[in-house]
């Protein structure tokens, strides 16, 4: 994920002090791509080039409600903040509805709000884009399965008959009486026999789906790549996670980071699995709230469990910390560091 120096931020305000607080506070939180503007116009002419853009209600040639739609209706839509003056609020969940991101009023807390919700843009954005990866990757994964199958049915219904023709050339070929023409015909037979084994073979150690490019707008698939690079094996981790989507965005890093990912759907079934040998970590999502007894959802864990135990919040962490919970992960959480964090609580969990 783009860390904050590399997002671009564009501020549509025409008044000049707010303009450089709002830069000023960028600025402080590592934004270094801003750009200003002081109009609707000015705003669309630059949308394309914007990542997150901080839009006042009130601009000279209009107002950010109505240019929000036209903002938002791009491909690829910028993550939008909407600023309002103090008492706008209806105009702000307004504004929500309509699909802005967040929004802010202009009041004391805007110093200490905006960096906030500024970041939250961004998680939110990289979580996206995370799960559009995820996406992609379930598609590649059907693909090697769809390859693992072709590999199946070229062993069965090739290797038999080519091990059959190879033997026969290689007897053929035992013959000292062959003319030499007919000899030289039966070893260009041979190794072509012994190039089609070759392919059958690499097909059946093939462990990705790459592709490479050989005629102009032609991608087939490389069986000459090279396997992955092998993992660590970080043992097992449960996940109970109710959002789908960052359920697999999770097991797919999981995956990556060298854990085996095994998902449960309930506290019942997630505390009956976290005893089992080999489980080294459990995630789960649950609501925040200050009260222990309800911050994980109904599961309870060991004390002295062998695993460590990390709870994805949206709200108050208390409760959750108080419960036992390793780590407290806020969610949106950053997915470009949710690896480390969870490796981190494994290792300190287990003294590693």
């Amino acid at each position: 994920m783009p860390d904050p120096a590399a997002i671009r931020v564009l501020i549509v305000e025409d008044d000049p002090a707010m303009v450089a607080l709002i830069r000023k506070l960028l600025q402080v939180g590592g934004y270094q791509r801003i750009q200003v503007t002081a109009s609707t116009a000015e705003a669309l002419a630059h949308a394309a080039e914007s990542d997150i853009i901080i839009l006042d209600y009130q601009l000279p040639d209009g107002t950010g409600i109505d240019l929000l739609p036209r903002l938002l209706s791009r491909s690829d839509p910028p993550s939008v903040i909407m600023v309002t003056g103090e008492g706008n609020e209806t105009l702000a969940a307004t504004a929500l509805r309509a699909g802005a991101e967040d929004y802010l009023v202009k009041d004391h807390n805007l110093r200490d709000l905006l960096p906030q919700i500024v970041e939250r843009a961004r998680r939110n954005r990289a979580l996206r884009e995370a799960q559009t990866a995820v996406e992609q990757e379930l598609v590649r994964a059907e693909r090697i399965a769809a390859i693992g199958e072709m590999t199946v049915t070229l062993h069965h219904e090739i290797n038999n008959p080519l091990m059959s023709a190879s033997a026969e050339v290689e007897l053929l070929l035992t013959d000292r009486t062959l003319a030499a023409d007919r000899r030289e015909s039966l070893e260009s037979v041979r190794d072509s026999l012994l190039r089609i084994r070759d392919i059958i073979k690499r097909a059946g150690e093939l462990r990705q789906a790459s592709s490479a490019d050989y005629l102009a707008g032609l991608r087939m698939i490389n069986l000459a790549a090279a396997d992955p690079a092998s993992r660590p094996s970080r043992g097992r981790a449960l996940l109970w996670i109710a959002d789908e989507s960052t359920a697999r965005l999770a097991a797919l890093l999981l995956r990556h980071a060298g854990f085996t990912v095994e998902r449960v759907e309930s506290a019942r079934e997630l505390g009956s699995g976290a005893g089992r040998l080999g489980v080294t970590l459990v995630v789960l999502s649950a609501p925040g709230t200050p009260d222990p007894t309800v911050a994980l959802g109904g599961f309870a864990a060991d004390p002295a469990r062998g695993y460590a135990l990390v709870a994805l919040i949206d709200g108050d962490p208390a409760g959750a910390r108080a419960a036992g919970v390793d780590r407290v992960l806020q969610v949106p959480f950053d997915p470009a560091t949710l690896s480390d964090e969870l490796i981190a609580a494994v290792d300190e969990r287990l003294g590693a």
